[in-house]
């Protein structure tokens, strides 16, 4: 699964659904063993999991200023191509 970035902690995911694409556009953030997974369609939510409520917040509020390159970052990995780096926080 590709990494898209790594703040605080935080791990930001995404992968290919090629074969079952049944699941909203999304990425996956992951602190110390814990996970959610996030919307990136119509608004950025949390749809999956539970993380601490800061590390939460710190994952919505950048998905909130990333969402286009994580929409486009969703486009890319779906149709096999190579995704990109988006900046963290800092």
């Amino acid at each position: 699964m590709p990494e898209l970035s790594r703040f605080y902690g935080i791990i930001i995911r995404m992968f290919n659904e090629a074969i079952s694409k049944h699941n909203r556009p999304h990425f996956h953030a992951y602190y110390q063993g814990e996970n959610i997974s996030v919307s990136i369609d119509d608004e950025v939510e949390v749809i999956a999991g539970q993380l601490p409520r800061k590390q939460e917040r710190l994952v919505l509020a950048w998905a909130e200023m990333h969402l286009h390159e994580l929409q486009d970052n969703w486009e890319l990995i779906q149709s096999g191509a190579q995704v990109f780096s988006i900046e963290p926080l800092k």
